[in-house]
């Protein structure tokens, strides 16, 4: 099974910004809702946003709502996560994951996962 794999993740004070992107091939991504979750250290993976396979609907943790935008471009097999007004607690890796089954906010609602990306947002 292929992979996505994430990239844009970086160093940034708090109140900035980044876009994270999740690389996937062909059908086997573009048919599919998308989400991307976090995992903070010693904290469990949550969930940060998911998009619908044609980007028709979203959905977010309310804990980013108004300050992330997820979206997809299916020509180019690419979500993106653009992270705005940053605070020090969005510190985590950041998956991507494809959805297969309910369950938007739910990490077992989703099989194929990439390695992730860091975020370290400084105060």
């Amino acid at each position: 099974q292929v992979q996505p794999v994430e990239s844009g993740g970086g160093l940034v004070q708090a109140g900035g910004s980044l876009r994270l992107s999740c690389a996937a091939s062909g059908r086997t991504f573009s048919s599919y809702r998308m989400g991307w979750f976090r995992q903070a250290p010693g904290k469990e993976r949550e969930f940060v946003a998911a998009i619908s396979w044609n980007g028709g609907v979203t959905n977010y943790a309310d804990s980013v709502k108004a300050r992330f935008t997820i979206s997809r471009d299916n020509a180019k097999n690419t979500v993106y996560l653009q992270l705005n007004s940053l605070k020090p607690e969005d510190t985590a890796v950041y998956y991507c994951a494809r959805g297969y089954s309910g369950g938007w906010q739910n990490l077992n609602g989703y099989d194929l996962w990439g390695q992730g990306t860091q975020v370290t947002v400084s105060s």
